[in-house]
């Protein structure tokens, strides 16, 4: 049985912060802060504004999050203005 449970959401990062946190908005419109989770620290994956993010957060402090996973579709908002900015 877990210590705790906690709840897992997704949204998209709105802003790259120093120390590795970032500014992220869920899909229902709240927006929490978040840090990377270690794993994705030690593999080196790297965290972009406008990418999707898969969160998770304590039930005791809903503003405060951690990042376990970046999804891979490009198709979010934000990526279409990074790509496009590296092909030149």
């Amino acid at each position: 049985m877990p210590k705790e449970e906690l709840l897992e959401l997704e949204g998209i990062v709105d802003e790259v912060l120093p120390d590795s946190k970032y500014r992220v908005t869920l899909d229902n419109g709240i927006v929490v802060g978040a840090y990377a989770s270690g794993r994705m620290r030690k593999h080196h994956i790297r965290i972009l504004a406008g990418d999707r993010v898969t969160l998770e957060l304590s039930l005791y402090d809903l503003t405060k999050g951690r990042i376990n996973f970046r999804h891979k579709d490009t198709k979010s908002p934000g990526r279409d203005v990074i790509a496009s900015s590296q092909r030149r």
